[in-house]
C-alpha cells in the first residue's frame, strides 16, 4: 500500500499565485472600456497609493435628444383639443357614488389630532431646517398659495414625480403621514391598475387580474394604440373581459385605514359597463357610453377599507390608471418609474394629464430627477438643466394651477481605494438643478444638503437607512428625508402666517389712522370758530 501524498505545499503555491496575479491586476491602470470609466483594482489599498493619470471622460453627460424631445407649443394645443372635443360633445367625465351621508365622526377620522400636532410642532422647533428657495417673481408665487391652504386647513394635492428613489412609496409614504398627522387628510393617494410592483409597496394592498401592464421606460414595446395614452404614472393598463383589480388600505402608516374617498382613473374607448365594490359588500354598476377622454368614478360617504372595479362588459378599448385613496385634508400622490431621468414624461399624453389635472386640482408637482444621470468625474451639466427647465415648462402646461418644486438630487457616495467617498459631480448636478428651478421661476430644495445635515449618505448606511450601494435610501431613510421635507414646508406655512399677522397689524393701523383723520375732519367742522367781523 503506498503512501498517502502530501499536497499541502500546492495551498501555499496557489495562495502565491493568487496574490500575484491580483497584485497585477492592482497594477493595471484606470482606463475607459466602451464609455464606461474603470477605476484601478488595488488590493493594497491600505499599504500602496498610486498617482493615478485622470481618465478621459466626457465634458459632459450625455443625453439622447431624441427621448428629451417635446414642442411645448404642440403640447397646448393638445391639451386645449382635448377640452374643446369634451366641451363640444357634452362628455360625463365623472361618475359619482354617495354610498353613504357623512356626519362629523366620520370628518374627524380626516381632522388632525391637536397634541399629535403640538408633538410635531415641537419637533420642527427642534431641527435645523433646509428650506425651500422659492424663485417666483411675479408676485403671485403658486407656492405662497398652497402655503395659505394649509395654514387655513383646505385641501391640498401634491405630486411627487420621480425614479427609483422614492419607488414603493419610500419618501412619500412619510411625507404624506407627516403632512396628513399636522395639516389633517388620509388615504394612501395614487396606486396603479395593475403593476408588476405591487407587493413592493406597503402603504396599500393591490391585488390584479385580467390586466396587461405596459411602464413607459419600455415605450417602444407597448401596443402602437396605447404608446398616447400614458398618464404621468408612468403606467398604463389594457383590460382583458372580466378585468378587475381590489385595493385594500393597509395599516403600515398612519392614516391610511381608513380613507374617506376614491376616485378610480380609466379610459372607455367604446361603450362598457364597470362594477365598483366598497368594503367586499356595497356594490354598484356603471354604464359608460364610449369616448377618448378620462373617466373617474369618484366614491365617497362612508369610510373605505377597501375598493374593487371589475370591468363588466366593453373591454375592448379599456384603458385602466389606477384608483386615488384619499378623504378631505392633504393627499400626496406617489408618480415613480423606474430608471427615469425625466423624459418620460414627455411621452406621456398631455390631454390625459391636463384632464387628471381639473379633476385632482394638484397644488404642488414635485419632481425628484438626476441621480440616473449624475456620473462621477463629471462636473458640467448644463445640457441636462436645459432639459429640467423643459420639464418645469411641460408641467406647467399639463397643470396649470400648481406649484413646480425640484429637488435636488440626494447626497451619494462611491467607492475609491479609501472607501466610499461624496461623489464629485453632486455639488455640480445640485448648482444645475437649482439654476434649472431659478430660470424657471419655480421652487428647489436642496437633497443632498438635509442628508448632510442628518450625517449624509455615510450615516444612512450605518444606520441602515441606505443600501450599500451608497446610493438608494430605503425606507428608513425616506423617514428622514421626508421629515426634512415637511420641516421645510412648515416653515413656508409659518412664515406665511407671519406675513398674514403682519398684514392685518398693518391693516389695522392705517384704519386707525383713517379714524383718527376722519374724528378731527369732522371736530373741525363741527367747532370751526366763526369768522371775525370786518
Amino acid at each position: 500500500m503506498n503512501p498517502e501524498k502530501d499536497y499541502t505545499h500546492r495551498t501555499w503555491l496557489a495562495a502565491v499565485a493568487l496574490l500575484a496575479v491580483l497584485g497585477g491586476v492592482s497594477l493595471i491602470p484606470p482606463c475607459t472600456v466602451g464609455g464606461v470609466a474603470l477605476r484601478r483594482a488595488n488590493i493594497l489599498s491600505d499599504l500602496v497609493r498610486f498617482e493615478e493619470a485622470a481618465v478621459e471622460s466626457p465634458s459632459q453627460v450625455v443625453l439622447d435628444e431624441e427621448e428629451f424631445r417635446v414642442d411645448l407649443t404642440d403640447i397646448a394645443a393638445q391639451i386645449e383639443a382635448a377640452d374643446t372635443l369634451v366641451r363640444e360633445r357634452e362628455v360625463r367625465t365623472t361618475f359619482e357614488w354617495r354610498a353613504g351621508t357623512p356626519d362629523s365622526s366620520l370628518m374627524a377620522c380626516a381632522a388632525p389630532v391637536p397634541e399629535v400636532r403640538e408633538r410635531i410642532e415641537a419637533e420642527y422647533e427642534a431641527q435645523s431646517v433646509v428650506p425651500v428657495e422659492d424663485f417666483d417673481t411675479t408676485g403671485r408665487s403658486p407656492l405662497h398659495a398652497l402655503y395659505a391652504k394649509l395654514l387655513d386647513g383646505r385641501d391640498v394635492r401634491i405630486a411627487v414625480l420621480g425614479d427609483s428613489f422614492i419607488e414603493g412609496d419610500i419618501l412619500t409614504a412619510d411625507l404624506r403621514e407627516r403632512l396628513q398627522e399636522h395639516y389633517g387628510g388620509c388615504g394612501a393617494g395614487f396606486a396603479p391598475m395593475a403593476s408588476p410592483l405591487a407587493n413592493f409597496r406597503r402603504t396599500v394592498k393591490t391585488q390584479a387580474r385580467g390586466w396587461t401592464p405596459y411602464n413607459i421606460m419600455q415605450y417602444k414595446t407597448t401596443p402602437q394604440a396605447l404608446r398616447d395614452r400614458y398618464y404621468v404614472s408612468g403606467w398604463v393598463c389594457q383590460a382583458a373581459p372580466g378585468a378587475q383589480t381590489r385595493w385594500e388600505c393597509s395599516d403600515a402608516r398612519q392614516r391610511l385605514d381608513p380613507c374617506l374617498g376614491a376616485r378610480i382613473l380609466f379610459v372607455s374607448r367604446g361603450d362598457s359597463r364597470a362594477e365598483v365594490t366598497l368594503n367586499d359588500t356595497l356594490r354598484r354598476v356603471f354604464d359608460i357610453e364610449g369616448d377618448e377622454a378620462l373617466r373617474q368614478i369618484a366614491v365617497s360617504g362612508i369610510p373605505i377599507r377597501s375598493l374593487a372595479f371589475r370591468v363588466a362588459e366593453g373591454a375592448d378599448g379599456f384603458i385602466g390608471y389606477g384608483a386615488l385613496l384619499e378623504g378631505p385634508g392633504v393627499g400626496v400622490d406617489n408618480y415613480s418609474v423606474r430608471s427615469n431621468n425625466g423624459q418620460a414624461m414627455f411621452r406621456t399624453d398631455p390631454a390625459i394629464n391636463a384632464q387628471a389635472g381639473a379633476m385632482l386640482g394638484y397644488d404642488l408637482v414635485v419632481l425628484q430627477y438626476g441621480l440616473n444621470i449624475m456620473q462621477q468625474g463629471i462636473r458640467n451639466y448644463d445640457n441636462y438643466g436645459a432639459k429640467v427647465c423643459r420639464m418645469i415648462a411641460y408641467v406647467r402646461e399639463c397643470f396649470p394651477r400648481a406649484a413646480v418644486l425640484v429637488l435636488g438630487v440626494s447626497d451619494r457616495s462611491v467607492r475609491t481605494d479609501a472607501g466610499f467617498e461624496p461623489m464629485d459631480a453632486l455639488p455640480f448636478m445640485t448648482a444645475c438643478q437649482r439654476a434649472a428651478a431659478r430660470s424657471e421661476c419655480a421652487a428647489f430644495w436642496d437633497t443632498a444638503a438635509a442628508m448632510r445635515a442628518l450625517g449624509g449618505m455615510e450615516r444612512f448606511v450605518a444606520n441602515g437607512w441606505a443600501g450599500k450601494d451608497y446610493t438608494h435610501i430605503n425606507y428608513g431613510g425616506g423617514r428622514q428625508v421626508a421629515r426634512a421635507l415637511a420641516a421645510a414646508l412648515h416653515e413656508g406655512v409659518r412664515r406665511a402666517a407671519e406675513r398674514r399677522e403682519f398684514e392685518r397689524r398693518l391693516e389695522l393701523m392705517r384704519m386707525n389712522v383713517a379714524d383718527s383723520l376722519g374724528e378731527r375732519m369732522v371736530r373741525s367742522a363741527l367747532f370751526t370758530p366763526p369768522a371775525p367781523i370786518e
